[in-house]
């Protein structure tokens, strides 16, 4: 959640923020005004259950007519302290109610507008011209034995795959290079639980605008992951850290892909199962912004290690998610589709998954701090689509990225 130091300082900055991503401004005057009866609510409580204490003392010297006298007053104040201190629970329960419903303020230079109003930082390599008619992913990795998504369907429904034999390989190969490399930057690679209780879902922010798209299961009230994201935020919920952190999350994410009907039907673009391993950072809140700027650069470097055209856009502010303050996101060139398509983000959370979940880290004087969170994806399913359709050859076959022949047992090309 937001800080509400910010909000009562300078409402006008998270006003702005709510209009940037197209969200009610409004809630931003229910909420100062939630807060200042809260507060006044507070204010009287304390003052009436200081009063309380000082009549008390009086009853114990009192005597006689004096005493039954003030103990009717105690009484009748003993009610008002009551009523106050539920007038103090029901202002704050406003209070956290409408702060659950404000996302992250966006960050000043992130560009404003919606899905296609993002901004293009720089692009890398140059697209592949084909001396052939290339085949999509899909064609490709079926003639090759890679991807079966008949059997997929028929065994988990629409948008479920088998991966199997140099697809499997191919899967398991990306993964394991994005965990070579984040071990290797300081990354404490971790597989997480892919179900996570309500509370830890909320505190990431995905059960607010994105709730559709989770998997519930209502018998045992949790949540299956979108992301690993979900479970290293709940990692060091209600704990005081004594560094930075740095994870990285290997897990099979789940998505119910609601409102994409018709949307990437072919192939393994939009599915909802995929794997993926997804770096996860715990810094102070001065050291947010370059951190941000290191996971984007380890994102480009597992991207050059595939060797396909790919380019860096800054995504707009009404397409953040609900705890992204900035996000980067990685596209690569997609042939068939003649366009980028994501493969990577990353996102600055400032403190407000810290703020929800009640991650602290100390000071320099000792004194706990609200901590700052940052995401960025290394490697996913996904990016089977790129190598398959960017290193294809005439004959069907795929060449495997240089970077990648280690983790495929020496395999230089699939066929």
């Amino acid at each position: 959640m937001i800080d509400l130091k910010v909000l009562r300082e300078n409402p006008e900055t998270v006003r702005a923020s709510q209009r940037a991503r197209g969200e009610d401004e409004g809630v931003v005057d229910s909420l100062l005004s939630a807060d200042e009866r809260r507060r006044s609510a507070i204010s009287r409580a304390d003052t009436l259950r200081a009063e309380q204490k000082v009549l008390g003392k009086e009853v114990g010297k009192a005597k006689g007519d004096d005493r039954t006298a003030l103990l009717v007053k105690a009484k009748d104040l003993a009610a008002e302290v009551k009523a106050a201190e539920a007038e103090q629970h029901a202002t704050n329960d406003e209070v956290q109610e409408l702060l659950a419903k404000i996302p992250n303020l966006v960050h000043p230079d992130a560009p404003v507008g919606g899905e296609d109003d993002f901004v293009v930082v720089k692009t890398v390599g140059e697209p592949r011209v084909f001396d052939f008619e290339p085949q999509d992913h899909l064609d490709l990795g079926t003639k090759l034995g890679a991807i079966d998504m008949e059997r997929g369907a028929k065994v988990g429904g629409s948008r479920f795959y088998f991966l199997k034999g140099v697809g499997a390989q191919l899967e398991i190969a990306l993964l394991n290079m994005a965990a070579a490399q984040a071990t290797a930057n300081g990354f404490e690679l971790m597989i997480t639980p892919t179900l996570v209780r309500p509370e830890i879902m909320a505190g990431t922010g995905f059960l607010g605008a994105h709730s559709s798209e989770i998997y519930h299961l209502p018998n045992d009230d949790l949540y299956l992951v979108g992301t690993s994201e979900v479970p290293l935020a709940g990692y060091h919920a209600d704990e005081i850290l004594d560094g930075e952190r740095r994870y990285a999350g290997w897990s099979s994410c789940y998505r119910r892909e609601a409102g994409s009907y018709g949307k990437d039907t072919r192939g393994i673009i939009r599915v909802h199962q995929f794997n993926k391993v997804e770096m996860f950072s715990y810094v102070k809140p001065e050291d947010a912004e370059a951190e941000h700027a290191r996971l984007l650069g380890w994102e480009e470097e597992m991207l050059a290690k595939i060797e396909v055209p790919y380019r860096v856009i800054d995504t707009a502010t009404g397409d953040l998610g609900t705890s992204a303050h900035r996000k980067f996101d990685c596209e690569a060139w997609v042939p068939t589709q003649q366009k980028y398509r994501e493969l990577t983000s990353t996102s600055n959370c400032t403190t407000f998954q810290a703020r929800r979940l009640n991650i602290r880290y100390r000071d320099e004087n000792g004194k706990s701090q609200i901590a700052a969170t940052l995401n960025g994806t290394l490697a996913t399913t996904r990016w089977i689509v790129a190598i398959l359709e960017n290193h294809q050859q005439a004959d069907g076959s795929v060449v495997v990225p240089e970077a990648m022949r280690p983790f495929m047992g020496g395999l230089e090309v699939l066929r």
